[in-house]
């Protein structure tokens, strides 16, 4: 009976591993060891710094509307209350936005907030 042969298998295998870790630094792309382990962990760091991106990125939105609200007389806390009050439902992605790119929108914005917090 003839050997059976798991040569195709077992390349398709370590071609597969090689082909996510290329670009690697050293043994990290050449040796297969190293390289499984290389690339589970790049898998657990991707999947981590995903879900921190998003953090980080809440974070940002809130320092330039804070840094823009301060400017104009008012604190992010308030002006984020008083917004609610108001009913403009605008999410602190496009608050930023507008803080940045279009001052004299984000005056308006502050001016309602404002007239609704001293109600």
């Amino acid at each position: 009976m003839p050997r059976a042969h798991s040569a195709v298998a077992k390349n398709k295998r370590r071609k597969k591993i090689f082909k996510r870790t290329e670009g690697f630094w050293g043994a990290r792309k050449r040796c297969l060891q190293v390289a499984r382990e290389a690339m589970r962990k790049a898998e657990l760091y991707a999947t981590r710094d995903r879900k921190a991106f998003k953090r980080d990125m809440r974070s940002l939105w809130i320092t330039r509307i804070n840094a823009a609200c301060r400017l104009r007389g008012i604190s992010y806390s308030k002006f984020m209350a008083a917004l609610k009050k108001v009913g403009i439902e605008l999410n602190r992605k496009a608050l930023s936005e507008i803080a940045i790119h279009d001052p004299a929108s984000f005056d308006t914005l502050v001016q309602s907030a404002v007239a609704a917090a001293s109600q």
